[in-house]
């Protein structure tokens, strides 16, 4: 070998080293504590070098240090002793089994049933504690936060979500988790009115069903629930299934009140270990629920749902943020309707009427409404095809309902009646508003109209309801003959006729000039009627799409000069056969000649 070859090999010799006592080095700082005073203290670790996952489950400590991250999930359970097996019924399996492959439409909503699950169990031990009295407050750890908590482990396919609510004893979790279509929070809430009592907390209880536990054998190959009841003396339990048809219950140390669940995903469902993922669906469908919600260790949710809260009480920076969330978009809101009624049905609505001009091709695009729907706080459809029609496309916002009759799988909206009752009764909350900002502020709804408008005159078009299409045109504008660059209602038209005018007069032309100039339009002028301008290719068709207007006929100027002209020369029109006028004419002094003696007159 060259000495210039050993010289080259020397070099590489001493910078491998290097690099080993560099990586050496950052696994010691890895492996590193601090001590109060702020000095380092060691602590073992192995001598083979593992790479570091994107999150470990284990935390240091329940308090939230200064960074933000708090995370209570451990993987210190332990099932303790001799399991008891059960098996569910026959009919339990097939449920089972329809839940896991059927019921829901997406994967995904697994997260949301379970999330809701877990937001009822801190909602339910709220309520028992605010309504105990004083003797009857049995249970540890009244005072600890309620919150939820979701890990993610790429590395094993493994997803837990934890809560610090009421937690299961026993009996409680067989007859929760061994029973399909039993929902522990239906019966909760029916123990509750047969007490007599409710509150706002009660209230909030989200399930329904009982089936949305099981959601998650859509994803797993097995399912492990740890959980203890918030009762003193209570023991900790461990349930586990892989949705073949039993489960096993044993007993469990180092289980914290409440309910962790812990998912062991398939193969092909590994995306809802990542944590990124899980975050996309939390803020899809329970950014609102009523409990923080910490997604390996950091906050994941908005917990303020303002639509819930009094109008008065929003501030205008939180409409706009809350805007820019729901329409994802940049701008602000033009206007805001924020209401809430409970007759005829209870609703809960926040609506947005963009700023910014809607875009070039959004006219002709067969988008869904931009309103999503919730139900206590629950997201149910993101853009819901019959809460409000086409032609309101451009608002954005949340409606939440408690009448909502949903599907099993809270999904899909079920009695097509009161879903078109809320449709009508969000449909004329819109109207009115729109009314009242027409005369509240007739400048700001001058620019929304020039921007909207033609979305107005759509649901003149498509309206299958006269009511309806007649509340829509009091907010349509025009010129008129009699006013120039200035654009009136069809109210104010009506106000302003001259006396025993019958009927509304349109005239359809590309701009002013050529309406004043035509010759249809000139004999209306003599005569001092107002005529509307309307310069919109369209806007000929929506008037006659109306037909009427506080019982007075829209009528088109030229069509009505037309027939008319065509029913004076009606008269002077020949049929077939008939006599020329001249030729009258000289018949008749004929005829009288001929007959004279035997008629009076010809």
């Amino acid at each position: 070998m060259s000495t210039s070859r050993l010289l080259l090999l020397q070099k590489l010799s001493r910078s491998l080293l290097s690099n080993r006592k560099v990586a050496t080095n950052a696994v010691g700082l890895a492996n590193r504590t601090w001590s109060a005073a702020g000095t380092p203290v060691h602590r073992a670790f192995p001598t083979t070098f593992r790479p570091i996952r994107a999150f470990s489950t284990e935390a240091a400590s329940d308090e939230k240090p200064s960074s933000g991250y708090h995370s209570i999930i451990r993987d210190s359970e332990k099932a303790v002793g001799e399991s008891d097996k059960h098996e569910f019924q026959a009919e339990t399996r097939m449920l089972l089994d329809i839940v896991a492959r059927s019921l829901y439409s997406d994967k995904e909503v697994f997260v949301r049933e379970l999330v809701s699950n877990a937001s009822d169990a801190l909602e339910k031990f709220r309520y028992t504690i605010h309504t105990a009295g004083e003797g009857e407050k049995d249970f540890t750890e009244q005072d600890r936060a309620l919150e939820i908590h979701i890990g993610t482990n790429k590395q094993d396919r493994v997803l837990s979500i934890q809560d610090t609510g009421i937690g299961m004893t026993k009996e409680e979790l067989i007859a929760n988790l061994g029973t399909i279509a039993r929902s522990g929070s239906k019966h909760f809430l029916e123990q509750v009115k047969e007490k007599g009592t409710t509150t706002e907390n009660a209230q909030n209880i989200i399930g329904q069903f009982g089936v949305g536990f099981y959601s998650a054998f859509m994803v797993a190959d097995r399912v492990d629930v740890y959980t203890k009841s918030s009762k003193i003396d209570s023991c900790g339990y461990k349930w586990t299934s892989d949705g073949s048809g039993n489960f096993e219950i044993q007993e469990a140390e180092n289980v914290r009140v409440g309910t962790k669940i812990v998912i062991h995903l398939k193969a092909d469902c590994r995306e809802f270990s990542d944590e990124d993922r899980i975050r996309e669906v939390i803020r899809k469908y329970s950014n609102f629920v009523g409990s923080p919600i910490y997604l390996n260790g950091k906050q994941a949710n908005q917990i303020q749902p303002i639509w819930l809260m009094e109008p008065k009480d929003v501030t205008q920076d939180q409409h706009n943020e809350f805007y820019r969330f729901v329409g994802n978009t940049f701008d602000t809101p033009r206007f805001t309707l924020h209401y809430k009624t409970d007759v005829p049905l209870s609703i809960r609505a926040l609506l947005y009427f963009p700023e910014g001009k809607p875009g070039l091709f959004e006219m002709s695009r067969d988008s869904d409404v931009g309103v999503a729907l919730y139900t206590r706080k629950v997201l149910i459809q993101s853009k819901t095809e019959n809460l409000l029609p086409k032609w309101l496309r451009f608002i954005k916002g949340v409606v939440d309902s408690e009448d909502i009759p949903l599907n099993l799988s809270r999904e899909l909206l079920q009695n097509s009646a009161l879903i078109r009752k809320l449709r009508t009764v969000l449909t004329n909350r819109v109207l009115r508003f729109l009314h009242d900002r027409s005369t509240k502020d007739p400048e700001n709804y001058d620019k929304f109209y020039k921007d909207y408008g033609l979305f107005l005159k759509e649901g003149i078009v498509t309206s299958q309801e006269p009511n309806e299409k007649e509340e829509i045109a009091k907010l349509l504008r025009f010129e008129t003959s009699k006013q120039e660059d200035k654009r009136i209602s069809l109210p104010e038209y009506c106000n302003q006729q001259q006396e025993g005018q019958k009927d509304i007069y349109y005239l359809a032309a590309p701009n002013r000039t050529l309406a004043e100039a035509s010759p249809y339009y000139e004999s209306l002028k003599k005569k001092g009627i107002e005529v509307l301008f309307c310069y919109e290719a369209y806007d000929e068709l929506v008037l006659m799409q109306l037909g009427q207007f506080l019982g007075k006929n829209l009528v088109s100027v030229e069509k009505e000069m037309r027939r008319s002209e065509k029913s004076e020369d009606s008269a002077d029109q020949l049929i077939e056969g008939s006599l020329l006028k001249t030729q009258i004419d000289e018949l008749i002094p004929w005829i009288k000649q001929k007959l004279t003696g035997k008629v009076t007159n010809v």
